[in-house]
């Protein structure tokens, strides 16, 4: 029986071991482009590019509309890159505000070594940038699943006037431990993204739109973010909803709609 328990144990920590080296590769599964891709899209918008360190280059695209009521920071999820995260520029700009798309480190044509630190640094760059252009009490910051945490820690270290949040997870801890519950991911995991503790210093009201059918992000870590301030959280359950399809839900379109027309 104990040396059952220490191949149990062995097991374990040899699995933790791997996990620590490669989870990347399971966290972010980035499509890449060549430095000369060419986007085309029917609607105006410029490509973007901010230089933030020796190396590190960070890839965007601004949607434009005529005489703009602001500007979205969209921060996308974990796949792809923002070729294809474009097309939901649409269910923004088309209530008249500018729309800007940037990719992490290593996804599209954004290049430098990920850590957790020197992504939301890069962020928080990209942010500092639009801030020149656009009024802050005019910024919303909107973040779609993985880009929930990125969005929010944006929203708590400035004053944008609204914080979207798109099936967002209470901590990035509480996800993988949902699939990996005999490792113990607290040591583990590198990548944390505290939505839970950035959330209580956003001073700006917040939107979380979450389906009610979501099985990768569960709607009660939305339940939960919005029990830490009701008075300042606003949940709205698209009810079918799951994890990658709320755009197709006409009540999704409606709450952004009314947002954004607030």
């Amino acid at each position: 029986m104990f040396h059952v328990i220490l191949y149990i144990i062995g097991g374990i920590l040899l699995l933790s071991v791997i996990a620590y080296f490669v989870q990347e590769k399971f966290i972010f599964k980035p499509e890449k482009l060549h430095q000369d891709f060419v986007y085309k899209y029917d609607a105006p918008f410029e490509e973007l590019f901010f230089d933030v360190a020796p190396g590190v280059r960070i890839n965007g695209l601004h949607f434009k509309v005529d005489a703009p009521q602001g500007l979205i920071l969209y921060f996308h999820g974990n796949t792809r890159s923002i070729k294809g995260w474009a097309r939901y520029a649409r269910d923004f700009y088309r209530y008249g505000y500018d729309v800007v798309l940037v990719d992490y480190r290593g996804f599209g044509k954004s290049t430098g070594k990920r850590s957790e630190a020197e992504m939301l640094s890069d962020m928080q760059f990209v942010y500092e940038a639009l801030i020149r252009q656009y009024s802050e009490q005019h910024m919303i910051v909107y973040g779609r699943s993985m880009g929930s945490g990125f969005a929010t820690k944006i929203a708590s270290d400035n004053s944008p006037r609204y914080l979207i949040l798109d099936a967002p997870y209470f901590s990035f801890k509480k996800t993988v431990e949902r699939f990996l519950p005999m490792l113990p991911v607290k040591y583990v995991l590198r990548f944390h993204l505290r939505t839970d503790k950035w959330i209580t210093r956003v001073n700006c009201h917040t939107y979380i739109l979450h389906g009610t059918r979501d099985w990768l992000i569960p709607i009660n870590h939305s339940e939960k973010l919005q029990a830490i301030s009701p008075r300042k959280i606003t949940l709205i359950r698209i009810h079918g909803g799951g994890h990658n399809n709320l755009p197709s839900f006409p009540e999704y379109h409606n709450f952004v709609r009314d947002i954004l027309k607030y």
